[in-house]
This record gives structure tokens, C-alpha cells and sequence, in this order.
């Protein structure tokens, strides 16, 4: 550790380089932009590479500047996280990170569940397409959504979902859809994300294809199932993530549960060095239990 940068010259270096600006890093930091412009200089001479180059139009990372934020960026968000988390009096945080979809559509309406049975555990949930790099230690688990590829991670499926049409009763009612190569005949909406795609339900159940132009193309569920809500097409969508949606009536399956695509595609992922954090164990038992009680339900 003895060749470790000290905190405040990391620190104004990733100020600056996140803000592109000297005066606004000072700022932040509450000292002077010169404290800050000396802070970076003793990090570059301790370093011996230039890391910023300055110039009359602002300020800009060099190729070796980019490189060392991303990879120390998540360490002091880490750092910072540990000491807020110490300050306020909280022992045991749990950091996760999930999908968007599920995130929206299944996990929040769970989570007082989770509050009511670990009240020592503090949890920050996150949200995004992009996967957590767990190198950074800035996340303890992901709840992911794909095709499992994911080396020296485990790898745990939540449950077994199944994709099918999803469209509102009033759509459904106007266009008396009864028969899978009426589908031909009205918007399908798109989830562009999906790993089952509408070539592959059409594929399961008809020797027809679906159009190659699609009328609505979405990158998250929740928007194609809000599309169809709106009376906007068919989205095929998972019937787990749209349970909410089918009890109060808003979505149907067009043709019924069994015109699905079964597959899993949610994973709670996670180094195996994490399996025995406490916090982590706990959020295992319960997402499978919840998990469980879902496939039940929606399966």
C-alpha cells in the first residue's frame, strides 16, 4: 500500500475528469481550482504520466487519463459508499443491481417483503441494461437478464417464464382475434432486448412468419407492455413480468398461457467470493423464495 496515491489527489482527479472542469471540481470539493490543479500535478508527477491535458477550450482526458478512471472511479465510489453507510450506522448494506424490466415490474413490489424480514439490512438497488463489473466493488449481487454467458461468475436462474402475445381486452375485443395468422394482420410490437423473439413464438406455433417490419420496437419490456396496454398491438412479453398487468385487467393473453415460449432467462449473478457475505445470503434465500412463489402463480 505504500505506493498508494494519496485520497485527495485521487479524488480531484476524478472531480475533474467527471466535470471537465477545474473551477467546477473546486467546487464540488470546496477548495481552491489551484488546490485542485496542484492536487492533479503531484498525482501525475507521483505517477509519472500526464493524465489531463489542459488547454484554452477546457480540459480533456488523455488516453491514459480515461483508462485510470475507469478503473479507480468505482473504488472511491466504493470508499464512499462504506463511509456514508458507517457514518449514518448501518452495519450490513446490500448492494444490487438488476435489469430494468424486472427491477419495475416484479422485484419493487416485492421489496417490502425483503425490508419487513432483514430490517439490519440496508439495500441500494440499481438499474440498467449495462452489467455490473464486479471489479470495481461497488456491487455485491446482479439480477441479470439473457443468455447465460457469463464466466467466472455463478450463475443462479430465478425461474422459468413463459413468453407469450399479450394485447388489452378492448384491442382484443376490436379486432376478435381468435386465430394465430390473424396476428398477420395487426401491429406487433417489438422488444428489441427479448430472447424470444417474435420469429421464434411464430416458429412454435404456425408455419407462417411474422412481417420483418414491425409496426412499434421498444428496449425494455415495461414500455412494450405499456404499448400494448394502450391498445397499440400484440407485445410478446413474459407473462411472470406482466402478472400485475393481467390481474387488474389490463393485458390478456391473446391465445392463453400455453401458446409460450418456456425459457430462463433471469439470473441472479455474482462472484463466488460474495457467496458467503451474509447480506448476500439473505437476498439469495428470499429472491428464491419469491421466485418460487411466482412460478407458481405465472409459470
Amino acid at each position: 500500500m505504500s505506493h498508494l496515491p494519496p485520497m485527495a489527489n485521487l479524488q480531484a482527479f476524478e472531480a475533474v475528469a467527471r466535470r471537465r472542469s477545474f473551477a467546477l471540481a473546486a467546487a464540488e470539493l470546496h477548495v481552491t481550482a489551484s488546490a485542485i490543479s496542484h492536487q492533479v500535478a503531484r498525482l501525475e508527477s507521483q505517477l509519472a504520466v500526464r493524465l489531463l491535458e489542459r488547454s484554452a477550450h477546457g480540459v480533456r482526458l488523455t488516453a491514459a487519463g480515461e483508462q485510470y478512471l475507469s478503473r479507480i472511479s468505482g473504488a472511491l465510489q466504493a470508499i464512499a459508499a462504506a463511509s456514508d453507510d458507517l457514518r449514518q450506522g448501518v452495519a450490513n448494506s446490500l448492494y444490487v443491481h438488476c435489469s430494468p424490466s424486472i427491477a419495475t415490474l416484479w422485484l419493487m413490489q416485492r421489496l417490502p417483503s425483503f425490508a419487513q424480514a432483514n430490517p439490519g439490512i440496508a439495500l441500494n438497488l440499481s438499474a440498467a441494461h449495462i452489467h455490473s463489473d464486479f471489479t470495481q466493488g461497488t456491487v455485491d449481487l446482479d439480477i441479470r437478464y439473457g443468455v447465460p454467458n457469463w464466466p467466472d461468475l455463478v450463475v443462479e436462474p430465478l425461474f422459468e417464464e413463459r413468453i407469450v402475445p399479450l394485447a388489452s381486452p378492448a384491442f382484443l375485443r376490436a379486432q376478435r382475434l381468435r386465430r394465430i395468422d390473424q396476428l398477420l394482420d395487426v401491429p406487433l410490437i417489438q422488444s428489441n432486448v427479448n430472447v424470444v423473439q417474435w420469429s421464434d413464438w411464430f416458429k412454435a406455433y404456425s408455419d407462417k412468419r411474422p412481417p420483418e417490419r414491425l409496426s412499434l420496437r421498444f428496449d425494455r419490456a415495461q414500455m412494450a407492455m405499456e404499448a400494448a396496454i394502450q391498445g397499440l398491438g400484440v407485445a410478446l412479453e413474459s407473462a411472470m413480468l406482466a402478472a400485475g398487468h393481467i390481474r387488474e385487467g389490463k393485458l390478456r393473453p391473446v391465445f392463453g398461457l400455453d401458446k409460450c415460449v418456456r425459457v430462463k432467462a433471469h439470473f441472479a449473478v455474482y462472484p463466488a467470493r460474495h457467496a458467503k457475505r451474509p447480506t448476500v445470503e439473505a437476498f439469495l434465500a428470499w429472491v428464491h423464495a419469491e421466485a418460487a412463489k411466482a412460478q407458481l402463480a405465472f409459470g
